[in-house]
């Protein structure tokens, strides 16, 4: 059987929020996997344990950049080491810059955007330079170029940490196209769907629903036939809440996503949701310790 060690509680802890003592007994039982201990605790706990799960970690912002028909738009995550450095004027505007690079070039990749043409010199030579100005690392993460079938709609949100892009097209009755858009933009910041349609649901995700609920079910004790009907409800009301059609409007409860687009007679061709520092861990710092190899450093220790 695998050791249990304090940081192995301590990550899964920091993933579900779970208490520590659940932590160390869900992997004990799934002999030390991460993975397997935090669905154990999802079948125990529900959706408590997953609350952390998008938790953003690293620092930085979104930016947007779009043309002026509102048919093509870029968005660029740039990512530094704290908050206060995504604040800083310059590394705004080196963001900024990205946005409008992706949106006028169309690069294939991160390595073909630091390539192209940035004030004196590069994209990449105009990082290294803000590097040495600021003294903290600076990377860019991500972007997406969208050319929209309808029209590109946007929203940022949070800071400039969360940015949307929808590609919203359609209406009837002289509707509102880019009200709508900014609705939509604003809702997916707020609900963060997975995908446009449950057939567009990872087949990894559902499946871990299923066995999740499958779990759950067996152990209601209530009849086979019930328990089937118990697991197809929990996916179905899964994919409900992380495609964007299935969701309720946030703006009014009443009506779905779906429902929505319906009474305007538009469509979503697509989107494009980015979290600041979605996905990445980062250092964590023990400042006390810090503080006194520093200290030791300046005695010559």
């Amino acid at each position: 059987m695998a050791e249990i060690t304090a940081s192995m509680v301590k990550e899964l802890r920091e993933k579900t929020d779970a208490p520590m003592m659940e932590c160390k007994k869900a992997l004990t039982e799934a002999d030390g996997h991460l993975g397997k201990a935090e669905e154990i605790l999802r079948v125990k706990l529900g959706s408590k344990a997953a609350k952390a799960a998008a938790r953003t970690t690293a620092e930085g912002v979104v930016a947007i950049a779009t043309d002026a028909d509102g048919k093509n738009a870029a968005m660029v995550e740039v990512n530094c080491e704290t908050d206060f450095v995504a604040k800083n004027d310059d590394f705004l505007a080196f963001a900024r810059d990205l946005a409008g690079l992706v949106l006028a070039n169309d690069p294939v990749d991160v390595a073909a955007l630091s390539a192209l043409a940035l004030g004196a010199g590069t994209v990449e030579t105009t990082r290294a330079a803000l590097v040495g100005k600021i003294g903290e690392n600076v990377t860019v993460r991500r972007f997406v170029r969208l050319r929209a079938q309808g029209r590109a709609a946007q929203y940022i949100h949070g800071g400039a940490r969360i940015g949307v892009l929808v590609d919203v097209g359609g209406g009837k009755d002289g509707g509102d196209l880019v009200a709508l858009g900014k609705d939509l933009a604003m809702h997916i910041a707020a609900a963060r769907p997975k995908a446009l349609r449950s057939d567009e649901v990872d087949a990894e995700d559902i499946a871990r629903e299923r066995s999740i609920a499958q779990q759950k079910a067996a152990e209601s004790g209530k009849p086979a036939e019930i328990q089937a009907k118990m697991v197809d409800g929990a996916v179905q009301k899964f994919l409900k809440e992380v495609t964007l059609l299935g969701q309720t409007f946030v703006k009014d409860e009443k009506l779905s996503i779906e429902q929505l687009l319906k009474n305007r007679g538009a469509t979503v061709h697509g989107f494009t949701v980015f979290v600041v520092g979605e996905g990445i861990e980062k250092k964590q710092t023990d400042f006390a310790a810090e503080v006194a190899a520093q200290a030791a450093a300046a005695r010559g220790e």
